[in-house]
């Protein structure tokens, strides 16, 4: 008999399932499910918005399970799915509230997103340290790595340790030092075994189970599977929340909706803000290589300059030949005076390509100083193209969406709506960000939708098919409900007609935050030039003072 861990709904439930009906009313590409519906009092919840629902088509490679509330002490279960964006910040790919904790219940929430994410299983997960979940992930994301969160071990280790941490101090740093900077797998089992032998704790079941399980969180072991992260020092110690700042300890039901609301309009401002930034500013150079131009133009601002500290590092990391067998030429790569941290580096001169024993460019998508440092070596001027992941550039969200779902619309109505939904909308967005940029630009994107509005509108008037209806289903047994799309069916001329009123609406006043979105950018920009000229008359008077 499996346990179960219970918080009961009550009243703040209803007022989050009144929201997700009305969001999904007035967006068909909003899903939400219910588990158990006909026992709301403890039933678990689950939605994704549309944005999130098209995000995970760009970075769903590498996923985040928050369950932080559960050490938090937070008064509501509130889970979410997270990822990173082009820009390294985090984004939301749904949220869930368990009330009511067992396997069957994260079964049903797994299956339940991945339904929802139109079936597409991640590279890898990264998730809390719970029996639960990793029943879980084995059964419903078969092919998927997962590993355990650090900050999760060394919090559980922390405290069934606590006396050995209060009488051995040094303990736990040599701990984190045993997992963070082994480089090899032969290190890491060594520096393991001596540290236990060192603190006499060789038999301690909970270091036992986690060596057991090693291969779920030691970096060493990981280090061949995509995980998204910007660095390897960085490590995973703790998760990034798409929610820290705005679901705590003090947070109830009842402002949980608000809260959720305030904290995806942050980000979205924060990721449209890292837009403007990437497109219309130019980084600092530092050195002459025609290989970090490149890279200036392809990546984000925050992923050039982590490319950029990796290609100034191969100054200080040349590249020894050690081998040479036609084609394939190996390396040992070695800051200047650390010769026993070296790394090895192997490269094929006919296909361009090159592998490094960090492995970071499999971990992070981010090519590493040490291969860097052999193409400086071998002469190659730019970045070959499998090295520049379309996830960490600045046209990450470009036609991505389209080109790789367009063969994978389905055939049924009740299907497609949300999918066509997703597309036409991320199209739409397209056009009001690209358009916001310049006063030209948004005159041409602005006469593009009006002339489709136009076509849309004809075509619907001399449509005399009808919509297929969609209503909300029940999976099996009873335990999914399902609220995905609410399309009318049947349709009068009196409510097509009313149907195109809205569209007009919802058509102006889209264009009305295009205007907005122009304004607040051409305020940006006007306070930039500011800037300029109050740094120019400062240069300019220290100019004078030097002179005097």
């Amino acid at each position: 008999m499996s346990i179960t861990r219970q918080c009961p709904l009550g009243g703040g439930g209803h007022h989050v399932l009144d929201y997700l009906k009305h969001m999904q009313a007035e967006n068909p590409a909003f899903f939400y499910a219910v588990q158990d519906v006909n026992n709301l009092a403890c039933g678990n919840i689950f939605w994704a918005d549309a944005t999130s629902r098209t995000n995970y088509s760009y970075f769903g490679d590498a996923v985040i399970l928050d369950t932080t509330y559960k050490t938090n002490r937070c008064r509501v279960p509130f889970t979410s799915f997270n990822g990173l964006n082009h820009h390294g910040q985090p984004v939301l790919f749904g949220c869930a509230l368990i009330f009511n904790e067992s396997e069957s219940s994260f079964i049903w929430l797994f299956r339940t997103w991945l339904h929802a994410m139109s079936g597409r299983h991640p590279v890898s997960i990264t998730t809390d340290l719970d029996p639960f979940i990793q029943v879980t992930v084995a059964q419903v994301l078969p092919s998927t790595r997962h590993r355990f969160c650090e900050w999760s071990i060394f919090r559980e280790t922390r405290g069934k340790l606590a006396h050995l941490c209060q009488s051995y101090p040094a303990f736990e740093t040599e701990f984190k030092k045993c997992v963070h900077e082994s480089e090899t797998i032969d290190e890491f089992e060594s520096y393991w075994h001596s540290l236990l032998e060192r603190f006499y704790v060789m038999d301690n079941e909970w270091l036992q189970s986690i060596y057991n399980s090693r291969q779920h969180w030691v970096p060493v072991y990981l280090r061949e599977t995509f995980f998204g992260e910007i660095s390897l020092n960085e490590g995973n110690e703790y998760l990034i929340s798409f929610f820290d700042g705005y679901v705590n300890s003090s947070t109830t039901l009842q402002v949980l909706v608000r809260q959720y609301e305030k904290a995806v309009s942050s980000w979205h401002e924060k990721e449209l803000k890292a837009d403007y930034d990437t497109t219309n500013s130019s980084p600092v150079l530092k050195t002459p290589s025609p290989m970090e131009k490149q890279a200036a133009s392809l990546y984000t601002r925050k992923i050039f300059m982590k490319f950029q500290e990796e290609l100034v590092e191969t100054l200080a990391n040349p590249a020894i030949k050690i081998d040479d067998s036609g084609t394939i030429t190996t390396y040992r790569v070695a800051k200047f005076g650390e010769n026993q941290k070296s790394h090895v580096v192997t490269f094929n001169s006919f296909e361009m390509k090159a592998s490094c024993s960090c492995q970071m460019f499999e971990f992070s998508g981010i090519i590493c100083r040490h291969i860097l440092s052999v193409f400086r070596a071998k002469n190659v001027l730019t970045l070959p193209s499998q090295y520049v992941l379309t996830r960490w550039t600045r046209n990450a969200k470009t036609g991505t969406l389209l080109d790789e779902h367009a063969s994978e619309l389905p055939s049924t109505s009740r299907e497609s709506v949300p999918v066509c939904y997703n597309n036409l909308r991320q199209e739409a967005i397209k056009y009001v960000e690209e358009g916001a940029k310049s006063i030209q630009i948004y005159h041409v994107a602005m006469r593009a939708l009006k002339e489709a509005a136009k076509k849309v509108c004809t075509i619907k008037n001399q449509s005399s098919g009808t919509a297929e209806g969609a209503t909300a289903t029940n999976g099996s047994r009873g335990e999914l409900l399902v609220a995905d799309e609410d399309v009318p069916s049947n349709q009068s001329v009196a409510e097509k007609q009313k149907k195109i009123g809205e569209l007009t609406a919802e058509l102006e006043a889209t264009n009305q935050r295009c205007e907005v979105y122009r304004a607040n950018l051409l305020a940006v920009l006007k306070d930039m030039e500011e800037q300029k000229l109050k740094l120019s008359v400062k240069v300019q008077n220290a100019r004078l003072s030097l002179k005097e």
